[in-house]
């Protein structure tokens, strides 16, 4: 069975709870739940049947507990879990505009997540990779750990790569991970230059490398195989041997909140290419997923709202990176 590594944080999520406003709060009553962008696509890898492990560090807080109870629900893997005595979970905080989009405010500096690449266990999470199919990470991953702790990230990936283990980066960009655009530009081209698949979008690269048209964009990006979402529902695809163009099918219900489209369009994405589907119809089922998700508030959608599952041709066998 085709296995994915998904490394991350996960964060104590406050989202405004329906009414808070109208009842005179201004705004203040919040919903607690758990989230972050690639805890969100290993839930929804999960529920399509992908067998997927969380590598992260979490504190030995009650909180933290919660987290490692509700991941073993969902059927994600926890046994790379490092716990950290005495330290706690990050959290943020969502806002909605009318349109269901959303801002987000972070408090996260002494979050467990922010050692995993400085720890005794480090090395053995670090050789683990070489066991996966995939390993995915963001760029959000990337903005919590400092530059040694990429440098090792990036090593094992590379070394995992050389046994057929596939590495999917997603561009996922938050400014305020960083400590300024230029070391953002500088660690995003380490990732690109070493990734299977990259997986963005105009909101991120633009925000990177403003003006720039989207083959300009494109351009940047070296990896063999690229999905590239624009503001609308469009995917430009390139991958060996062709591009093509996907668009979503029209929205039938009403957008609610829009966190966790991209995260769960990865998911779907790398589900259908794992079950050996092309990129073509990879990017068709991630629309179809993300369409589904924005129709829900809060990141993780009630598991009876999921689509059906399809059948896929099987994949194909692991090859070494050359």
């Amino acid at each position: 069975m085709a296995s994915v590594a998904c490394i991350g944080e996960c964060m104590v999520e406050l989202r405004q709870a329906q009414g808070g406003a109208s009842a005179g709060q201004g705004g203040g009553l919040y919903s607690r739940g758990f989230g972050g962008d690639t805890l969100n696509t290993a839930v929804y890898l999960a529920r399509l049947d992908v067998k997927v492990d969380y590598l992260t560090a979490l504190g030995d807080d009650g909180l933290s507990d919660e987290m490692i109870a509700a991941w073993n629900a969902e059927g994600v893997g926890t046994r790379r879990v490092v716990r950290l005595v005495g330290k706690l979970p990050g959290l943020y905080m969502i806002q909605l505009d009318a349109k269901g989009e959303r801002q987000f405010f972070h408090w996260r500096d002494s979050a467990a997540a922010r050692q995993l690449m400085s720890l005794p266990e480090t090395d053995e999470i670090l050789n683990s990779l070489m066991s996966y199919d995939i390993v995915y990470l963001s760029a959000i991953t990337l903005s919590i750990y400092d530059a040694p702790g990429r440098e090792r990230l990036f090593a094992a990936i590379k070394r995992a790569r050389l046994l057929g283990t596939r590495f999917v980066f997603d561009t996922n960009f938050r400014a305020r991970g960083w400590p300024d655009r230029d070391v953002a530009r500088e660690v995003f081209a380490a990732a690109f230059a070493i990734a299977d698949i990259v997986l963005t979008s105009t909101e991120d690269l633009l925000a990177l490398y403003p003006g720039e048209s989207h083959d300009q964009l494109m351009a940047r990006l070296p990896s063999p195989e690229l999905v590239f979402r624009l503001a609308e529902p469009v995917s430009l695809l390139r991958f060996p041997g062709g591009t093509s163009e996907v668009r979503a099918e029209p929205m039938t219900k009403p957008v609610v909140d829009t966190t966790a489209a991209g995260d769960s369009f990865a998911a779907a994405y790398i589900a259908a290419r794992l079950a050996g589907s092309d990129p073509v119809e990879a990017a068709q089922a991630g629309h179809r997923l993300a369409s589904l998700v924005i129709c829900y508030p809060g990141a993780i959608i009630p598991g009876y709202a999921m689509p059906p599952k399809k059948r896929h041709r099987p994949a194909a066998s692991r090859q070494a990176s050359k």
